[in-house]
């Protein structure tokens, strides 16, 4: 097998395993616990504020992604239900300083 081959190979490999990764997590047929939320985050007053609430949001196990708007004041959080509830979500962001409810 020639390097170019072998890199192609090696390239195609890596780039299925997260869709590998993401079947071994869940058994077929089983229904996926994924939600989103947005979150009303009171407190942000400046631009530095957006880390840290995604950092204490991103350190609940559970969640899969975080989204922080300084201008709309709002978290919008993914994350596995079957691991973490939006208790969790108030819970992390109140203890940076930052309380938070659940928009409507």
């Amino acid at each position: 097998m020639t390097i170019d081959l072998k890199i192609l190979a090696l390239s195609l490999a890596l780039s299925a395993y997260p869709a590998l990764a993401a079947a071994q997590q869940a058994p077929a047929g089983a229904v996926q616990s994924v939600r989103t939320v947005t979150r009303a985050v009171k407190g942000m007053f400046c631009d530095l504020c957006m880390p840290t609430v995604k950092k204490a949001l991103g350190k609940v196990p559970g969640v899969i992604e975080t989204k922080v708007d300084f201008g709309t004041q709002t978290a919008v959080v993914t994350f596995d239900a079957a691991k973490t509830d939006v208790a969790a979500l108030t819970k992390a962001t109140t203890n940076a300083g930052y309380p938070s409810t659940l928009k409507q």
